[in-house]
């Protein structure tokens, strides 16, 4: 079996890469996703069940988690997913930050319009919900909801990294949230969508840390100095 290559795995089998290793290399991977292999259920819940121990306001869970394996539903999100982006392209281009000076956009752009093509590809889909609505709420309960999920989620991307599977955190449909709660019968006046995750095998496992802005750049101490290293 060539080096980095997972396709034999055993789905209970990890990496047993060190906690520094896996904390850079866990990248949101998307065009080495293997759509082709079939991810089972128990594997998907297994990464969940060590999702729920990360910390979450009050210890009141609430998150709930929609996974999606049925392929016409599959479907269904992905076309979401593609009109969500064509609504996107539409929008003047003043409403995006200008990402094309970051090393590597041309290759995150290709990678992002490779998932939109292939979305429908996916074995398994992943829909997190916060439970309540953020629209009306003040910066405190909104803090606070998305710190009850986020360390979630992350953990999830964790656990999968360590199994040889990979994702990429999605969040272009929740343009489009109220259509997506439809095809899934979220309760949309009650739960929040937090991103939509594509779940795969990952081709081989040899990932490396990205490019980030060096730390002296977005790291200050006591007071705000940005790029000051202070």
């Amino acid at each position: 079996m060539p080096a980095g290559d997972n396709r034999a795995m055993d789905s209970t089998r990890k990496l047993g890469l060190d906690a520094d290793t896996l904390l850079t290399t866990t990248r949101a991977v998307r065009r080495r996703l293997d759509f082709e292999r079939p991810v089972p259920r128990d594997l998907v819940d297994a990464c969940l069940e060590l999702a729920l121990q990360a910390p979450n306001g009050s210890n009141l869970n609430p998150w709930h988690w929609v996974a999606i394996d049925d392929p016409g539903t599959i479907e269904a999100a992905a076309r979401i997913y593609r009109e969500a982006i064509a609504d996107q392209i539409a929008r003047p281009a003043h409403a995006f930050r200008d990402a094309s000076r970051v090393p590597g956009h041309e290759r995150l752009m290709e990678s992002s319009r490779y998932l939109a093509e292939n979305l429908h590809r996916a074995p398994v889909l992943l829909l997190p919900l916060i439970d309540g609505r953020l629209e009306d709420a003040d910066l405190f309960v909104s803090a606070s909801l998305w710190a009850s999920v986020v360390p979630a989620v992350w953990s999830f991307m964790l656990a999968l990294r360590e199994r040889g599977l990979g994702s990429a955190w999605t969040t272009v449909h929740l343009t489009r949230e109220r259509e997506m709660a439809g095809l899934l019968d979220v309760p949309a006046e009650r739960y929040t969508q937090v991103g939509l995750f594509p779940v795969a095998w990952t081709r081989g496992t040899d990932f490396r840390p990205a490019w980030r802005a060096p730390l002296e750049q977005v790291r200050s101490w006591n007071v705000w100095r940005p790029g000051a290293g202070s």
